[in-house]
């Protein structure tokens, strides 16, 4: 359309300026040309302020292709270089200012986390190759990110296995092996699963990966112990040099409390490391049956979903309602479960926030997004309002709240979306994402949960009943899903006992490079959060030494950081005087000595080159990390892109244009009244 305006303009601008040329030529002009010419642009200036007030420019940017750096600063790549560090540094640093000239070079350092341009460290407790490298694709994912170095002894021990993690684009990987990759005789406990909490009388699974390297011949037992008691054993014999099984221990729990589980193998003979072969488990067992009171904002498949999941269980008490029927006072139930409340039409969310109990909140097409986000103290977590789509959800293999079934991942792969009315979801720092979402917007939590005083539980989409329908349909049953159900609701009432004075932790296994908290709270007569009276705590040693503390006051609560404890078994006791009553709480919890780099050893080149296979790259040992710049520059998919940027320009907005316009025209007059004049 603009061209046919063009045409118009250029056309009548023409017209005018041919006429003028005669006119002048009659009256002996000198130069009649001139005086048309500048006639012919004023009227093209002026027809195109009314014909095409914006003119479209596109302007063509070339991005260079983007490397990104991923540098291992955890402290076992600096064990693995040893006396190799200096010169790969400067190998290193060669490498990254010769790809600098025709590339855009990001350098990060990684370890449990991302830290940028911070490199050659060493420093870092644990080692999460996946998140670093999917960070990486989510911010350069979309700016022409051409290839990513990786360069690692190949062990992790937070987060999936790089090789079986989704994929966030194409690009090239190239990876740099840290580290002699000799294989060591070991035998460890590689990861244990147990759910945190059992009900009294009831039998409960406790599980152990064993991994196993040059241990061919070894026949003994793994072995299950409480205290010095031995629960239970489980024959373990290798046949091969290369091992890897998980084991089961039944357990009954007979008595209430928190238990306090060791699983050892003995030494399979000629290890140099024997501290990964013991691992603690804490499961508490209860004895009480927690009321859960399942409320709708109307009546959804959803609901019926999640109270039979819940109904085949002695543990719970399950009742249902909606909206019109909600009680006036939830202070009989341990935990609720809120299907699409609060809402526009029952707007319950100060019966919420007054309650203070566990919930549940499933968001549907009827929640008040503005109330939920008014619940901030309780939730912790920021939702945003959407028109109702699709959502895939996908487990997320990072999450540790509590033991999923072993084929999780599996089901999860098989359902089909939720229906969301949500848009961005921001967690609280330090929740538990369950199963993700992708999102225009990156990774967005889709099922979550936080642990603090009143824990919470967030389901950003409705369509679970579809979940346990799928399961059943691809694997005849819907045990998979029931459980996870099941677990959120046992998370929600881990803690939901009535003792006046109850002490509870993020987890009882703790890094001795981590500092510990502990939460603690208090009820009064009315089973309502006071902290009124001071609680004080003490931390008891394996050696039987002594430390007191005062827990601080946050919101009608208590919380305390105890700070960074070295390796052992430690036990506490809080206690307080409120309304002349002299009030306990107790437990125990284990730091482990050996630092989470030291469980493995060895540098594991044969994943890093079947990781950069797999990615159309390049595998290098540190020694040859100078020949991974031929590689990258002979990658013919690593290429600059061409960005088109279209950019409206309003010519009235254009001061300078009118100026134009002005000088012309007097330019024009000023030279015909000089010529006629003569």
């Amino acid at each position: 359309m603009q061209l046919m305006y063009w045409l118009i303009a250029i056309a009548v601008a023409a017209g005018a300026a041919w006429w003028v040329w005669r006119a002048d030529r009659r009256r002996a002009v000198p130069y009649p040309w001139l005086t048309a010419g500048l006639r012919g642009l004023v009227v093209l200036a002026a027809l195109l302020l009314v014909l095409i007030p914006d003119i479209i420019i596109e302007r063509h940017v070339t991005e260079q292709p983007v490397i990104v750096l991923l540098q291992d600063n955890s402290s076992s790549a600096g064990v693995a270089l040893g006396a190799d560090t200096a010169a790969y540094r400067r190998n290193m640093n060669a490498l990254t200012e010769r790809l600098s000239k025709d590339y855009r070079v990001v350098q990060w350092g990684f370890g449990d986390g991302v830290q940028p341009d911070t490199l050659f460290r060493y420093d870092r407790p644990a080692t999460d190759i996946s998140a670093a490298m999917t960070r990486a694709e989510e911010l350069y994912g979309m700016q022409n990110l051409g290839g990513v170095i990786l360069a690692t002894d190949g062990r992790f021990n937070q987060g999936v296995h790089p090789a079986y993690r989704s994929e966030g684009g194409r690009y090239a990987l190239y990876t740099v092996g840290l580290g002699d990759s000799t294989r060591e005789k070991d035998l460890r406990i590689a990861r244990t699963y147990a759910n945190r909490t059992a009900m009294l009388n009831s039998t409960f699974e406790v599980r152990a990966d064993i991994v196993a390297e040059l241990c061919r011949g070894y026949d003994n037992s793994a072995v299950l112990k409480e205290g010095d008691e031995v629960l239970a054993s489980v024959p373990v014999s290798i046949s091969n040099d290369r091992f890897d099984r998980s084991v089961a221990f039944v357990v009954k729990g007979t008595k209430t409390g928190l238990h306090h589980y060791t699983i050892s193998l003995a030494d399979a003979g000629g290890e140099k490391n024997l501290a990964n072969n013991r691992r603690d488990v804490f499961v508490e067992v209860v004895d009480e049956k927690k009321k859960i009171l399942i409320a709708a904002a109307a009546p959804h498949p959803d609901v019926n979903a999640l109270k039979e999941a819940l109904g085949d269980l002695q543990s719970y008490e399950v009742t249902v309602c909606t909206g019109e029927t909600f009680p006036a006072s939830v202070e009989g139930y341990d935990a609720l479960i809120l299907h699409g409340l609060p809402s526009a039409r029952f707007r319950i969310a100060p019966n919420l926030e007054a309650a203070k109990k566990p919930m549940w909140f499933v968001l549907t097409s009827q929640t008040d997004v503005l109330a939920m986000n008014g619940l901030k103290g309780l939730t912790h977590t920021g939702v945003a309002a959407a028109q109702g789509h699709e959502m895939a959800a996908t487990f997320h293999q990072q999450f540790n709240a509590f033991t999923v079934p072993q084929r999780t991942q599996v089901v999860a792969d098989k359902m089909p979306p939720l229906t969301s009315y949500t848009g961005n979801i921001i967690a609280a720092p330090g929740s538990n994402v369950f199963f993700t979402q992708r999102t225009a917007a990156g990774v967005m939590p889709a099922w979550c949960m936080q642990q603090g005083t009143v824990p919470t539980a967030v389901l950003a989409g409705e369509g679970i009943w579809r979940w346990r329908l799928y399961e059943y349909r691809h694997f005849d049953e819907h045990n998979v899903i029931d459980e996870c159900i099941r677990q959120t609701v046992a998370f929600l009432c881990a803690n939901t006992g009535k003792q006046p004075l109850s002490v509870s932790m993020p987890r009882h296994i703790w890094s001795d490079q981590e500092p510990i908290s502990l939460n603690a709270i208090l009820l009064n007569a009315n089973n309502e959060q006071v902290n009124t009276a001071d609680v004080q705590l003490t931390i008891t040693d394996s050696a039987g030494r002594k430390q007191e503390y005062s827990f601080e006051r946050s919101g009608t609560g208590y919380n305390i950081n105890i700070g960074i404890r070295a390796g052992g078994r430690y036990t506490y006791s809080a206690r307080t005087t409120f309304n002349n009553k002299e009030l306990k709480a107790s437990g125990a919890f284990v730091v482990e000595g050996i630092p989470l780099e030291a469980m493995e050893t060895g540098a594991d080149y044969a994943m890093l080159y079947n990781l950069a296979r797999s990615h159309g790259g390049a595998f290098v040992p540190s020694a040859g990390v100078a020949a991974l710049y031929d590689s990258i520059k002979a990658n013919k998919a690593i290429t600059p892109a061409i960005r088109t940027n279209t950019e409206t320009v309003p010519l009235v907005e254009r001061k300078w244009y009118f100026v134009i316009i002005l000088l012309v025209a007097v330019a024009e007059w000023l030279l015909r009244k000089y010529w006629l004049a003569q």
